[in-house]
């Protein structure tokens, strides 16, 4: 991929590698992930603290040129929170145009207004025990497709409860085309516990495993 494109044209990147993807509904596919530098939030269980401030400004010829040599047809965009940098937008279109599927992951509290249409959102709500929960702007929900999901860490009951009100005032239980992903913080809320809450609510929740750290290992960079 070839592109002429002017000295302004770049991104902070933290790191760029290819993986099995270990969440969401697209779990288990090989996948390219750029992973951009910065974020907004100190949540409490974020396991990429190390994205905040460690980064490396890219020109987006080198990085596109970085994701086509892994030959995925994937391609998630993630952080830190991508969204604080403008020029992902360009990274968007560019990466469009290698007819890729793209990923975004943001935590939610940066409006999606302009993401475009043919990006496929990950997006977080934050727990009230996630440390993240006051930066929730849930008027990004309107911006989200039927196609899109939701991803929410529970660390606890509590936070399964309250995200049980949440999916019920804003029916997002009718709305998206898949089931909205519930992970277990790693290391703190047992899987089984997080199951036996699913199951017992009756409603078609997705129980996400962070299947990379299975794999590679909680600490593990770069999978």
């Amino acid at each position: 991929m070839n592109l002429n494109l002017s000295e302004n044209n770049k991104l902070m990147v933290n790191e760029i590698f290819q993986s099995i993807q270990g969440e969401g509904h697209f779990s288990g596919y090989p996948c390219s992930f750029i992973r951009l530098s910065g974020c907004n939030l100190n949540c409490n269980w974020c396991d990429t603290k190390y994205a905040h401030g460690q980064g490396t400004a890219m020109d987006i010829n080198e990085i596109l040129s970085t994701i086509d040599s892994f030959e995925n047809n994937i391609v998630e965009i993630t952080g830190g929170e991508p969204l604080l940098q403008d020029n992902v937008y360009m990274l968007f279109d560019l990466i469009h145009q290698s007819n890729k599927r793209i990923l975004l992951e943001t935590n939610g509290s940066i409006l999606l207004n302009k993401v475009p249409e043919f990006v496929h959102i990950i997006m977080d709500i934050k727990t009230p025990n996630s440390g993240g929960y006051h930066s929730n702007f849930l008027k990004n929900l309107s911006y989200l497709k039927r196609t899109d999901e939701i991803k929410i860490i529970i660390s606890c009951h509590e936070d399964f409860e309250w995200i049980l009100e949440i999916c019920n005032s804003n029916k997002l239980f009718d709305f998206f085309i898949r089931p909205i992903t519930l992970q277990p913080v790693f290391g703190k809320l047992a899987e089984h516990d997080l199951a036996h809450w699913i199951l017992s609510f009756g409603k078609s929740f997705k129980m996400g495993m962070q299947l990379h750290k299975y794999i590679f290992g909680e600490f593990a960079r770069g999978v």
